[in-house]
């Protein structure tokens, strides 16, 4: 009677036999995702106080200051400006160009007197900081009685 020397099979010869491709025998891990911790909101507020203080502070500058009191790397002061839509203010490229013409649309209202209610509404999309994170706040105002129309309170961004 034959007996194997090895009663097991090893995993390529097992996806040649069943025909498939033999990285799909490993259990996949699935990566759950984090939760903002209480240090990280922390964080995000003193970045939120000095971005408020000097929006021309990049990610660096906002570093160096939060070091002075709290010890944090380059990569997350980076991370979490970046999740918070934060970026340093200051002259960008001159996009009014002639070769640029196409793009720069007539602002439609500049010579129109606003004379009464529900002629023009204007909207506005911002964030309010809050215990454990931020809020977004949307809301619609009639521009000539400055009446606040409809507004809406989110927990994420649309």
């Amino acid at each position: 009677m034959y007996e194997p020397k090895n009663e097991r099979l090893s995993a390529s010869r097992q996806a040649e036999l069943l025909g498939i491709p033999r990285t799909s025998l490993y259990e996949k891990q699935v990566q759950q995702p984090t939760q903002r911790t209480l240090d990280d909101i922390l964080l995000m507020h003193k970045i939120d106080e000095i971005y408020t203080d000097h929006p021309y502070y990049g990610y660096r500058r906002v570093c160096a200051e939060l070091n002075k009191t709290t010890p944090i790397n380059l990569k997350k002061a980076r991370r979490l400006m970046r999740k918070m839509g934060l970026y340093a203010i200051y002259p960008k490229r001159n996009l009014s160009k002639m070769y640029h013409r196409q793009y720069i649309h007539p602002y439609p209202l500049r010579h129109l007197p606003i004379t009464r209610e529900n002629q023009v509404w204007a909207v506005d999309l911002t964030y309010v900081r809050m215990g454990k994170g931020f809020m977004y706040l949307f809301v619609i105002i009639d521009v000539f009685s400055r009446y606040v129309i409809d507004y809406e309170l989110s927990l994420r961004f649309p």
